[in-house]
């Protein structure tokens, strides 16, 4: 016979460990007891372990404690009550209602309460007894659950407040051990509460301060609530000092057990003020690594330097990852266009098939059949559906199933139609997320690259810049469908917007205010123009696939600190660059915002604007771009420098060539020439 080594699996292991903590925690636990010889601690275990062998192993356990700690009148209800629990769980485990936290705790304290109500009845005093099993039962049921999501994690509430009970039932069972009069249950039951206190706050620290003195003022059989108000105030003053110096929290803890002590007459009282202070002073010698390192990230939050490049970097590999995965849908393969010819093959071996003349057809005469219908193919897909007509005579002649035929041609022609649609509307979803990525990368690109960047004040450009004015309706409207706006970014950069809203009247102010607006927020929020406007003009497409409206934008962005002038078009009509009696025109050719969707980006057009020029901007309804040419000379030959002038002399000249056949928008941003010292 051979003989080899025996090995445990994982689960295996994880299955005996689990049992030996159960059998190990009701063990102890039973060494924590209150007044009448009971163990509440421990039953509370055994209920929350469960049915089953986790049950088993913690009664198990229970047992070995009854037999080291509890003396026989004791340990025989103790264990009666521990094997109705078991037995209780075991009969409710098909049950989620009765296997819940709540319920397991309220079962365990009322078996516990049956079977000590026997014991207390048949007592030569039972009104004396009966306090004491009544608080035991509390215990029993609190016990099973805060044990619950310790032993089970997946039910209840979560674990820490449960491992927090656990701790404090385990050090209670040390109680009675003392060194020099000092006790080591107590003392460590106030190292416990200082580190939670301070860990979790004033509220916790008060609530777990009270819930433990009130504990053990039970277990040590006082009826003064020493513990109680002692701890409770010594939490309460150490959680006011979390995120401070552990010393301060330290002195607070005893500051407090000394003020709540001190007066009171009871024999504990003196006790537990040294105790109070051994408690603190092994908290101040506690690891650091305990406290989540909390005085380095004060030092991080405390860094804007830090904290800005650190978001920067963010935004940075947030942009790539979106550009990413922008690039990875550009290699994606692409489904290639279905053939028309499967029409005919799907309607064939329906119709065919079964067909006398099927060889006749699909194989001595296929070249025939084949032309047939790929000359059918052009009228059925422009049409819709298939005729009689759109194949040669010779084939319709000799096909005998000619109707069927045309039937499953049109059958499956609808159902091909529909397939190309799907798929082209597809590629276009696509297409435009594709498009959205690429938008949001560039926007976190820019957003990026202007954190850390030294912000310039509007006053800090080298000369005075004005602007000019003015809107006219169409003939016949009440409502001009142009918009214009003007304004200064906090970087001193003039921003000058223009928008033509498809149409004229109310729909294309409403289409062109909002298109003004929604950019002067991007701008004004650091975004780059370029930018803006191709996310703007991806959410445009969205939006005109529903509504069918465009509009046109024009955007001129000045720096007066170094005279460039940038201009950014989609679909608008020409602007002007003058400088004394030289006109330059500014054109684009991409198309209105909303008729393309990403990525289509905007004209840009890139200049100076030299002291005592001007940049004119207009909407198609001032002038045909195609015979502008008495706008160029009106500019040319303009001498004043008042741009509102300027835009009034415009419109009013157009109204007269025109006849305002269309809303008319001007905005003129007017350079000042430089006041020299003589």
């Amino acid at each position: 016979m051979e003989h080899g080594p025996i090995t445990l699996g994982k689960e295996q292991s994880a299955r005996l460990l689990g049992w030996g903590t159960r059998f190990f925690l009701a063990a102890a636990l039973t060494a924590s007891q209150t007044p009448g010889g009971y163990a509440p601690f421990a039953l509370g275990l055994v209920a929350a372990a469960g049915p089953g062998t986790n049950g088993a192993a913690a009664l198990a356990g229970a047992g070995l404690g009854a037999l080291l700690f509890l003396d026989f009148a004791s340990a025989l209800p103790f264990l009666a009550a521990g094997v109705l629990i078991l037995t209780a769980a075991t009969a409710f485990q098909g049950s989620q209602r009765l296997t819940r936290p709540g319920a397991v705790a309220v079962t365990a304290a009322g078996l516990f309460l049956a079977v000590g109500g026997i014991y207390v009845i048949q007592s030569l005093s039972p009104l004396r007894h009966l306090t004491p099993c009544v608080a035991a039962a509390g215990l029993t049921g609190a016990a099973a659950w805060f044990f619950c999501p310790v032993l089970r994690p997946e039910e209840g509430k979560p674990a820490p407040d449960g491992l927090l009970f656990l701790a404090a039932a385990l050090v209670l069972a040390l109680a009675d051990l003392e060194v020099l009069g000092v006790s080591i249950g107590r003392t460590l039951l106030c190292l416990l509460l200082a580190y939670t206190a301070y860990e979790r706050g004033a509220v916790t620290g008060a609530a777990a301060g009270l819930g433990l003195g009130l504990t053990a003022d039970l277990c040590a059989g006082t009826g003064s609530g020493v513990f109680a108000a002692g701890l409770g105030l010594a939490g309460l003053l150490a959680g006011k000092c979390a995120g401070r110096r552990r010393g301060e929290a330290a002195l607070a803890f005893l500051a407090a057990s000394l003020v709540s002590l001190l007066p009171v007459t009871e024999p504990l009282a003196a006790p537990l003020v040294l105790e109070a202070a051994l408690g603190a002073g092994l908290f101040l010698l506690l690891p650091g690594r305990l406290f989540g390192g909390k005085r380095v990230k004060r030092q991080e939050a405390a860094n804007p330097a830090s904290a800005g490049q650190q978001l920067k970097e963010r935004l940075t590999k947030a942009a790539g990852a979106l550009r990413e995965l922008y690039d990875s849908m550009g290699r994606a393969p692409r489904s290639s266009e279905e053939n028309p010819a499967i029409v005919f093959d799907r309607a064939a071996e329906r119709v065919c098939r079964g067909c006398a003349l099927c060889d006749l057809c699909w194989q001595r005469e296929y070249t025939g059949t084949f032309n047939a219908m790929n000359d059918a193919t052009p009228f059925m897909l422009e049409r819709g559906r298939a005729m009689a007509k759109d194949f040669p005579k010779y084939f319709s002649d000799r096909c005998i199933h000619l109707t069927d035929f045309i039937t499953a041609v049109n059958g499956e022609l609808s159902a091909f139609l529909l397939r190309r649609q799907y798929r082209r509307q597809l590629e276009e979803t696509r297409r435009s997320a594709q498009g959205q990525y690429a938008q949001l990368s560039e926007l976190l690109t820019a957003t990026a690259a202007g954190l850390g960047e030294a912000v310039p004040t509007a006053g800090e450009g080298a000369f005075a810049c004005r602007v000019g004015a003015a809107l006219r309706p169409k003939e016949g409207e009440t409502v001009c469908g142009d918009t214009v706006t003007s304004f200064q970014t906090e970087t001193g950069q003039w921003c000058l917007l223009l928008a033509d809203g498809m149409g004229s009247g109310e729909p294309a102010r409403k289409e062109s205010a909002l298109t003004c607006r929604l950019l002067q927020q991007f701008l004004e929020a650091g975004i780059a123009p370029e930018a803006a406007m191709k996310t703007l003009n991806s959410a445009m497409a969205l939006r005109g696939a529903e509504t069918g409206s465009f509009t046109t934008i024009d955007l001129c962005v000045f720096r007066p600190a170094t005279g460039e002038l940038e201009f950014y078009k989609y679909g608008a009509a020409p602007s002007y660059l003058k400088k004394g009696g030289t006109v330059r025109r500014v054109t684009g050719a991409s198309l209105p915002a909303g008729l393309r969707g990403s990525p289509a980006s905007p004209d840009v057009t890139r200049l100076r604007l030299e002291s005592g020029g001007f940049a004119v901007m207009i909407s198609d309804g001032v002038a045909d771009p195609g015979r502008d040419e008495w706008l160029q000379d009106l500019l040319a030959g303009w001498e004043g420098e008042d741009p509102q002038a300027l835009a009034g002399l415009i419109l009013s000249e157009s109204i007269r060539r025109e006849k305002l056949q269309d809303d008319c928008g001007i905005q003129v941003l007017y350079r000042a020439e430089e006041k020299r010292e003589v």
